[in-house]
């Protein structure tokens, strides 16, 4: 048996990181380490390079907005998830939670049903007291652009025009 040696990343990859890094604000407790401070390097002539190749473009999926068709997804899939006609294989009911636990529930849930398989799920969180809705409700579509979630889903909707507190969500297939 060979074993392989881990590689560490490139300064050019730890650059990206920090640059991505630096546009996404952190949860309470969760800041990132300071930079280490950079080794002096001996100054020696330094051999005539050609210029660099341009920097690597990260592609990201489109925003997902409730209710928005997203690109990617063809009009009869669209059309019945936005009708209720797509039944979810699982449910998320968020009644009850404060914010910060509805974060955690809907991210942990997402990410087992991606797991599993699943293609179709609903979160409810409700319609809320305000006129504008309640905390959860206005939330959700933020949780699902983060990063990890939004590589997950391919479009959300509310199953029905008279009940927004619920939303289906549609998943990828795994590869």
């Amino acid at each position: 048996m060979s074993r392989r040696r881990l590689r560490g990343l490139s300064e050019a990859d730890r650059a990206l990181w920090r640059a991505y890094a630096a546009e996404i604000a952190p949860l309470p407790g969760r800041e990132l380490p300071p930079e280490p401070a950079a080794t002096p390097v001996p100054v020696v002539a330094a051999p005539v390079v050609p210029p660099a190749a341009p920097p690597r473009a990260v592609w990201a999926p489109p925003a997902i907005a409730v209710n928005a068709p997203p690109s990617g997804l063809d009009d009869r899939r669209w059309r019945d998830l936005r009708r209720g006609r797509i039944k979810p294989e699982r449910t998320l009911d968020l009644h009850g939670r404060r914010a910060q636990e509805a974060h955690a529930a809907v991210h942990a849930f997402l990410a087992d049903a991606y797991a599993d398989g699943l293609r179709c799920v609903a979160v409810i969180t409700g319609r809320g007291s305000s006129a504008e809705g309640g905390v959860l409700r206005r939330e959700l579509p933020h949780w699902l652009n983060a990063p990890d979630l939004r590589r997950i889903l391919l479009g959300a909707a509310h199953p029905h025009r008279a009940n927004t507190g619920a939303v289906h969500l549609l998943l990828r297939r795994q590869r």
